[in-house]
């Protein structure tokens, strides 16, 4: 961990948690959701809102800091990654010409991702823009089995494929996040 930091967390009711339940914007009232699709998209929901609360209360310097160098992975970089990654399943899903790729290059994403604050901002936007994109395209297709776009990929696997990508890359934000100011918790 860089200058120092020790390991802590914000919760106090259960020490290994990020914040405590009450706290916890993942934590649903009541009743879980009711059938697959509903669940796949209450799954997809939850690792969106952990990778953001992964990254509140940094600042783009902390957002950008390459944790583990040689790599250039950081949670800006992550951040960045993902709205690509949308892109790229929106074009799995849609006929036509693919969307371009909004950085550039491959690893543009995490190259780009400098601790200017224009960048951070940009990046959240962009991620916020995408994911609603994508979300739209797949809100027309209701039926898991429905096999959609030029590659005729099934609903269900792009959903779980989605799920997959924001779990994978929520891990590395909890390492990298614990690099940056040693909080810890799932």
């Amino acid at each position: 961990m860089s200058d120092g930091a020790a390991r802590w967390t914000q919760a106090s009711v259960y020490p290994d948690m990020w914040v405590d339940p009450d706290d916890d914007p993942r934590e649903s009232d009541g009743d879980a959701p009711e059938g697959e699709l509903a669940t796949l998209l209450d799954y997809l929901t939850s690792y969106r809102l952990t990778l953001r609360m992964k990254c509140e209360g940094l600042n783009a310097e902390q957002l950008a800091r390459r944790s583990v160098p040689p790599s250039t992975m950081s949670l800006l970089g992550l951040v960045r990654h993902l709205v690509e990654v949308e892109r790229d399943w929106r074009n799995w899903i849609t006929e036509g010409d693919p969307v371009p790729k909004l950085y550039g290059k491959r690893d543009a994403d995490f190259e780009g991702a400098v601790a200017e604050q224009a960048v951070v901002d940009a990046a959240f936007a962009d991620l916020e823009r995408e994911q609603a994109a994508t979300d739209a395209v797949l809100a027309e297709h209701q039926d898991l089995g429905a096999r959609v776009g030029r590659e005729q990929i099934a609903v269900r696997e792009l959903l779980v494929h989605r799920i997959e990508e924001y779990a994978r890359h929520c891990g590395h934000a909890d390492l990298l996040r614990e690099c940056v100011d040693g909080r810890v918790g799932q």
